[in-house]
């Protein structure tokens, strides 16, 4: 499976109200009938503080989050490619301005309870270490990060989205170098509280202490997710 993100600014000319009024309203129902889609997902920011950690951050600044689930590479593209993306694209330019995209295997670690009841999400943006390998990083962040996250208390779910695949621009390719992010954290919690007391913890700490080893950036957001499909 595959899932493709798309990294959404908003038009300034537009308030965050609106924004989220015509992506869930206008443009959610167009995305939700690309063919082979599997799931949609729509997670706006609500909260851009680097919250519970002391890590470089990143300069991304992000109004929206889009998740697409396809069964591979080659039905998203089939997706994009066909008919019913061109109201998709139509649509965008009368609430976004810029759209980057970036697709990614998922590793979920920590799955999310199918009822997990009141809860926060967290979205954060990774790029790895200038000299390291997307490879080196995939590993590192697997092998040795994912375990150490696993401790935490209050962790309701923690899911890593590996980027595979990157565009400037829906349906142009991106190097590395245009488009510096090598992966996607969503982690959910009971609330802040929960957030600040699990990476404040003994494993919250180790976690970070390794993060300096492979990660330059990490751009937090937090987000409230709205299930399209």
């Amino acid at each position: 499976m595959i899932l493709r993100m798309g990294l959404l600014t908003r038009r300034p000319d537009l308030t965050q109200a609106a924004f989220r009024t015509h992506w869930r309203e206008v443009h959610g129902p167009l995305a939700a009938d690309l063919p082979g889609l599997l799931a949609y997902h729509q997670n706006p920011v609500v909260d851009a503080a680097q919250r519970g950690i002391d890590h470089a951050r990143g300069a991304w600044t992000f109004d929206g989050i889009s998740q697409l689930w396809f069964a591979d590479v080659a039905a998203m593209r089939a997706a994009i490619a066909s008919g019913r993306y061109d109201a998709v694209a139509a649509d965008s330019p009368g609430f976004v301005a810029d759209t980057r995209v970036v697709a990614a295997e998922q590793h979920v670690v920590v799955p999310l309870p199918a009822d997990p009841g009141p809860c926060i999400k967290r979205m954060s943006i990774l790029t790895r270490l200038p000299g390291m390998s997307a490879e080196d990083f995939s590993r590192e962040w697997r092998e040795v990060h994912g375990p150490l996250v696993r401790r935490f208390p209050h962790l309701l779910g923690y899911t890593q989205n590996h980027v595979v695949l990157r565009e400037s621009a829906p349906g142009t390719a991106a190097t590395h170098a245009a488009l510096p992010i090598d992966g996607v954290v969503e982690m959910w919690f009971r609330d802040l509280d929960g957030l600040g007391a699990a990476f404040a913890s003994e494993a919250g700490v180790a976690a970070m202490a390794h993060a300096q080893r492979f990660i330059a950036e990490i751009t937090t957001f937090l987000v409230e997710p709205h299930v399209v499909r």
